[in-house]
């Protein structure tokens, strides 16, 4: 829901009325809207992937056209968005400008901290249909719903174990080398 209010001096402000934030324009307000209420109206042609804005759809397709306008000066490595070169900046600086509150380790990007805190908190935000085991990230639901669904797909050859990818078998064969 976005509230329109009166700002101070001559412009006027929107406020959102479900993050109370603030902003100059309306359609960054229903933007943040779309993202409270998890509205998707702009899908994507090529892969049918749904986005909250037109900006968020024009960011995407550029992973379809493989345009990268923002270039490293450190490494060379190429970016879609200034923002991801400005994250990635930090693995030449040493930057880790979000830190945790309660046992202070830093972080490169929010969502690195926000997911960090789960630990702390022990919120386990996604669950699984199948059998209710809960997760941290999207992500290790998705893998773990492989195991539901799917055959495993990569086997140690020492041992004839299988996993679901190929992560999962590379960190089990550490065992067998003792690699740390």
């Amino acid at each position: 829901m976005v509230i329109r209010t009166m700002g101070q001096g001559d412009g006027k402000s929107f406020q959102c009325g479900e993050t109370r934030k603030l902003s100059t324009e309306s359609s960054g307000l229903l933007t943040d809207n779309r993202i409270d209420t998890g509205e998707k109206p702009y899908s994507c042609p090529e892969c049918r992937r749904l986005f909250a804005s037109k900006a968020h759809l024009a960011t995407h397709k550029k992973i379809h056209t493989e345009e990268k306008p923002f270039t490293c000066s450190d490494c060379g490595k190429s970016f879609t968005t200034k923002g991801y070169l400005v994250i990635h900046q930090r693995s030449h600086t040493g930057e880790k400008p979000y830190s945790c509150s309660e046992c202070g380790k830093g972080f490169t990007q929010k969502s690195s901290l926000v997911k960090h805190q789960r630990i702390h908190t022990g919120e386990k935000p996604y669950s699984c249909s199948e059998c209710g085991r809960g997760f941290v990230t999207k992500c290790k639901l998705t893998d773990h719903q492989k195991t539901h669904t799917e055959k495993s797909l990569y086997t140690c050859a020492e041992c004839g174990k299988t996993f679901i990818n190929k992560s999962g078998l590379n960190t089990h064969q550490r065992y067998h080398t003792g690699e740390k």
